[in-house]
């Protein structure tokens, strides 16, 4: 009895030292993506502010289009940007331009981000980072978002300040797909007021050349 049991024991050991070793394999061979100007775009779908799927495949090849990734809804810089390309998208559209910003928040955060600050672009939700993922934006953990309004007051839903859990946080990247399916911009450095003023640039300079 003593030797089958120690036999078990042998058995189940080798077979836990073996399976964490294949992880660890398996992790090694993981490599960041990293994709550069000229790449052609990675393919995604994912939900919008109403809960619909949203292709890539609807829109990539057939026009320009903005893909920029932000932290979260309801943070100053995050607003500051968002509002910068509301402003901006009249010119956008004209040049035919679709927007679409991408964060951690929740189908339902950003239907309200978008209506409280009147916004005119589309919002994906990325919960898990997937698509930040295949674009090589950096991807962390989430928080607890405290709310505000237009005027920069605490929100107020059923008379009580909103809060909301953001379940990951993405790095605050832009990137341009162009017209042939592939990235023509791609900025790791974003300040938030500035960004739809140098897409708008970018974009003009882009279809002078054509």
């Amino acid at each position: 009895m003593f030797t089958s049991l120690f036999r078990a024991c042998a058995l189940g050991l080798s077979l836990a030292l073996v399976v964490p070793a294949g992880r660890a394999d398996d992790k090694k061979d993981e490599k960041p993506v990293e994709p550069k100007v000229g790449d052609a775009a990675p393919t995604f779908q994912l939900l919008n502010e109403f809960g619909k799927t949203w292709s890539s495949s609807d829109h990539f090849g057939k026009k320009w289009v903005v893909i920029y990734f932000y932290p979260g809804d309801f943070t100053p810089g995050c607003t500051a940007q968002a509002k910068a390309f509301a402003a901006a998208m009249n010119k956008l559209t004209e040049k035919g331009v679709t927007v679409v910003g991408v964060s951690g928040d929740s189908v339902k955060t950003h239907d309200l981000f978008k209506k409280t600050h009147t916004l005119n672009f589309t919002l994906l939700t990325d919960e898990d980072g997937t698509v930040a993922k295949q674009f090589g934006v950096p991807f962390g953990k989430g928080t607890t978002v405290k709310a505000r309004d237009a005027k920069n007051q605490p929100l107020m839903i059923d008379g009580k300040p909103y809060e909301f859990e953001r379940k990951g946080t993405a790095a605050r990247w832009t990137f341009v797909v162009g017209p042939d399916g592939k990235l023509a911009y791609k900025n790791t450095k974003v300040l938030p007021a500035d960004d739809a003023k140098k897409i708008t640039e970018f974009i003009d300079r882009a279809n002078e050349k054509k």
